[in-house]
């Protein structure tokens, strides 16, 4: 069987994360419990769920030219993604997230570093690899207007492209027009309508909510339909929204049905939050279809 062929654009960050059993107040000193460095960004997490799913994975990026670029390429590599199309720069760090987990949830900071440089002219050096996608997939931890460029890139040439907005901002009219699926969670949707009066009812049917532990949902004919999530039993949430992301895509370039894909998602971030992590804990297809098998039973 052919394997769907997906261009992540976006972000690669070296997570730096601290475990605790709370989040500080204001001022306040907390010890922690735990400290790692992990690989992570958005894109690049999407892109390894995408690739444990059984996906021809290509990553369009920048990193700096330092250990923590050398080793975000590498472990892409070793996750089978191709990494010909990420460059590394001089003079600018590699981006980095600072992370802090809490048995309930998490918090984030992000620098984007090199991120920042994802320009126009990243796209058109590597316009071949986003030509030869079934799908195209990005974030918004690199600029708006390479966002914005890369959806008439697809736009122009037919090229689905799901546009997962977050951190959410205001998008362009180009990028919602052009887009084939938005996937913001419930907060972002919150802050895109804002952004946008009117966006969800012109565009209702181009938005997959997640929701966490109540799955996901998504619109037809004005009908909000929502696709409920399995019971897990939650270790770390880092990631699982670009889990799901990854794994939506990898079924819906499968020519998979919107719902199944919803499902299919929905279960495989389901068994990321069971693991410390993002890339670490993104599942096998094997494991997901386990757990759908198990599921129908």
């Amino acid at each position: 069987m052919t394997k769907p062929k997906i261009t992540i654009v976006g972000s690669l960050n070296m997570d730096l994360v601290v475990t605790a059993k709370r989040h500080p107040e204001i001022g306040e000193t907390l010890t922690g419990q735990t400290f790692s460095t992990l690989c992570g960004g958005k894109g690049a997490n999407q892109a390894v769920a995408a690739a444990r799913l059984g996906c021809d994975v290509t990553f369009i990026g920048k990193v700096g030219n330092d250990a923590f670029g050398e080793e975000m390429i590498e472990n892409l590599r070793n996750e089978g993604i191709n990494v010909d199309h990420i460059e590394k720069v001089d003079d600018t760090e590699s981006g980095i997230a600072m992370i802090t987990v809490n048995p309930m949830d998490n918090t984030v900071i992000i620098v984007p570093g090199a991120n920042a440089l994802m320009t126009k002219d990243v796209l058109d050096a590597h316009k071949d690899a986003i030509l030869n996608s079934d799908i195209v997939v990005t974030q918004l931890e690199i600029p708006m207007e390479t966002v914005d460029y890369l959806a008439t890139i697809c736009g122009e040439n037919k090229i689905d492209l799901v546009v997962n907005p977050a951190p959410a901002q205001r998008l362009t009219d180009n990028i919602i027009e052009n887009s084939t699926y938005i996937t913001p969670n419930q907060i972002e949707l919150t802050q895109l309508a804002d952004f946008h009066p009117g966006v969800l009812n012109n565009y209702a049917h181009k938005f997959v909510v997640t929701s966490g532990s109540k799955g996901c949902y998504y619109t037809v004919d004005a009908y909000k339909v929502t696709v409920p999530t399995r019971k897990a039993d939650v270790v770390d949430t880092t990631g699982a929204g670009d889990c799901f992301n990854g794994a939506f895509v990898s079924h819906i370039a499968r020519g998979q049905s919107l719902e199944d894909s919803c499902n299919f998602a929905n279960v495989a971030a389901s068994l990321s939050v069971e693991k410390f992590g993002a890339q670490a804990a993104m599942p096998t297809m094997d494991e997901v279809m386990e757990k759908l098998s198990s599921s129908k039973k």
